[in-house]
């Protein structure tokens, strides 16, 4: 919990200073993902210890082409750096010179991402959302039901 609130202050004091954006991803993810995966991994875990443990390479595999596939799609990216990269070109100067002006939003950063790449950050906070769900129940899978203790009062 005191992780949540943290997150939370952090958001509000990135807000007064202007980066609603950092504020903004500070509060879904540290606030929000983050306290519920704590709170959830608490819900499922038990004080009592499981001595059979069964694991699969399914996930290994799973994990092991998304890697693969994540680092075949960086390689035709420009170099760190690089002046000639296609966003230097003409992207760059305009947001740099005209955001202002366009949004009326005094910071440069904000401005891009609430109000030209707005659907885009609304884009990013649902991935984020069905990434924290998709976990939920990942991790809701491996519960198991608690044997029923026969009560005094019942047949037995």
């Amino acid at each position: 919990m005191m992780t949540g609130i943290f997150s939370l202050v952090s958001a509000s004091l990135f807000v007064t200073m202007g980066a609603v954006d950092v504020a903004f991803t500070e509060a879904a993810v540290g606030a929000g993902i983050a306290t519920l995966l704590f709170l959830s991994t608490l819900a499922l875990t038990s004080s009592d210890e499981s001595t059979a443990v069964k694991h699969s390479l399914l996930p290994f595999f799973i994990v092991f082409l998304t890697g693969v596939i994540l680092i075949y799609g960086t390689i035709d990216i420009p170099e760190f750096g690089d002046g000639s990269a296609p966003v230097h070109q003409h992207i760059a100067e305009r947001y740099i010179n005209e955001s202002p002006g366009e949004t009326g939003i005094p910071n440069m950063v904000t401005s891009v991402l609430a109000s030209y790449r707005g659907y885009d950050t609304l884009g990013e906070v649902t991935v984020i959302f069905t990434a924290g769900i998709a976990v939920l129940i990942l991790l809701g899978r491996g519960r198991r039901e608690k044997p029923v203790k026969p009560d005094s009062d019942r047949d037995v």
